[in-house]
């Protein structure tokens, strides 16, 4: 069986990327000591970058292996894409202030509530993406995008997921991600799209060239 490292702390990554691979036949674990490694700075101007930055650098501490790391969030049309690379911080970054004893995905879908008022129908439309980068110290070997298409409501519904999914809604099953059971969640999800595509040029021995962004060294990046 095929054993692969994830560079994540997030449980919510986590999970959708072990389940997917799951069912792909593949073991996931957890990047050995992710918390105790500087992180790099997360300043690319799109998902792809953000993921062969992390990629490459944690690579570099598991050497033999191969080391997955990804870049996702939410594209919303009437905001030009945003919160995109930003989603993490999105309310963080514009200074947004709500009410204390609200966690960071709270603030970040009020914010982005806000963002949307008065905007209706079609403009509320809107995409989870991941771009997910395989890496064998410090050699980018592949990359797989995943894209899973919605819209905003206007309040959240939905106690499950993590991150933007009380506000997702899948017209096609007229629930949002905070809603739907989690094995439906990881079908669908971005991020198991992203892992089967990856999955599916390992079996096909196909190989991706990596960007400008990979000539960098790590003290290029410096820490977040």
């Amino acid at each position: 069986m095929t054993t692969l490292y994830v560079a994540t702390t997030n449980p919510g990554k986590l999970r959708d990327f072990t389940v997917a691979a799951e069912a792909e036949g593949i073991t996931i674990y957890p990047l050995p000591g992710l918390k105790d490694i500087p992180a790099p700075a997360e300043d690319e101007p799109d998902f792809e970058g953000n993921a062969q930055v992390k990629a490459v650098h944690y690579s570099r501490f598991l050497p033999g292996e191969i080391v997955l790391a990804d870049d996702s969030g939410l594209e919303v049309d009437a905001l030009r894409g945003e919160p995109g690379v930003r989603s993490a911080r999105y309310a963080d970054d514009a200074g947004f202030v709500t009410d204390t004893g609200t966690n960071t995905d709270e603030r970040n879908n009020q914010y982005l509530l806000a963002r949307l008022k008065g905007v209706s129908g079609e403009g509320r439309s809107a995409r989870y993406r991941c771009v997910l980068v395989a890496v064998r110290e410090g050699e980018c070997l592949l990359t797989a995008e995943g894209t899973l298409e919605g819209e905003i409501l206007i309040v959240p519904r939905g106690a499950g997921g993590f991150g933007y999914d009380p506000l997702f809604y899948l017209p096609e099953l007229g629930q949002t991600m905070a809603e739907i059971d989690l094995a439906t969640k990881h079908w669908l999800s971005h991020r198991g799209q992203a892992l089967r595509a990856l999955m599916a040029k390992m079996r096909n021995s196909q190989r991706s060239a990596c960007t400008a962004v990979l000539q960098r060294t790590p003290s290029d990046n410096g820490p977040s």
